[in-house]
């Protein structure tokens, strides 16, 4: 058993949902990520999604962008990255790494892959690469004993839908809406209906199903964890972070926000 499908094992049997927060290794520097990740997790974050910065974040909406984009100007490498989870990994907390597919072939696929195991990482998620053609990924992520984390979304079909979760390790992230990552002031009516569908195509593995997609308040966690497995929040602790004048007030920040956001998975 990894140890995300640990932390996620722990959170069932304590009758709630997981929360999963995100942040890009070196936003807004490398140092200072972990300081920021230390706060996620004291705040109550059970998972944590180290983001690999990249230039082309396709699914990602302008305040992670933003914070990628930060990280990107202060250097932030590929084996920053790894940094960041061993820390992560750590603090006791699953450590995950989200990153498109474009960074990880560049830098070898099995490099890749046991770097991050050797780092302590669990897994990765892989907004951008489909089942079908992760072949390459498949194998080393077997060999290095990582979880795979593929995303389904409101558009996907029922095919799509059990394609995908037999892929899935770990856990299969359901994106809640057909957009990019933000804050938004409700969390969108498709997430439940596709937590639902998603939940028959794994009802022979009993896989987790985690949400994502908007979740930016406390309120919207407990709503979330009614029906989801994992609550996973990304926006909204780049913007405390962005938002903060100082480093000191953004970690003060993160790990109320954290607090909030737990004490709403924990209420359901």
């Amino acid at each position: 058993m990894t140890t995300l499908q640990s932390k996620l094992a722990q959170a069932r049997a304590e009758g709630r949902a997981a929360l999963i927060g995100y942040l890009p290794a070196g936003f807004p520097d490398v140092e200072s990520s972990i300081r920021v990740v230390q706060a996620m997790v004291e705040g109550g974050c059970d998972v944590v999604e180290v983001g690999l910065p990249y230039s082309d974040p396709m699914m990602d909406g302008p305040t992670i962008q933003r914070a990628a984009d930060v990280a990107l100007a202060a250097g932030t490498t590929t084996d920053d990255v790894f940094c960041v989870v061993e820390a992560t990994a750590r603090t006791g907390a699953a450590a995950l790494v989200m990153s498109y597919w474009n960074p990880i072939e560049r830098y070898g696929v099995e490099r890749f892959a046991g770097n991050l195991a050797k780092a302590g990482g669990a897994g990765v998620i892989t907004p951008d690469l489909i089942p079908e053609e992760a072949q390459e990924w498949t194998a080393a992520s077997d060999t290095a004993g990582l979880d795979r984390v593929f995303l389904v979304a409101p558009s996907s079909t029922d095919r799509r839908l059990a394609l995908t979760a037999a892929a899935c390790s770990g856990f299969v992230y359901a994106a809640s809406l057909m957009g990019v990552t933000g804050t938004r002031t409700q969390v969108a009516g498709t997430a439940e209906v596709l937590v639902r569908r998603t939940r028959e195509a794994t009802r022979g593995s009993g896989l987790p199903v985690c949400v994502g997609l908007g979740i930016s308040t406390g309120a919207q966690a407990a709503e979330v964890a009614g029906y989801a497995d994992g609550v996973i929040v990304g926006a909204g602790f780049c913007q405390r972070v962005l938002d903060a004048p100082d480093l000191e007030t953004g970690l003060i920040a993160v790990t109320s926000f954290a607090q909030e956001l737990a004490a709403g998975v924990r209420s359901r």
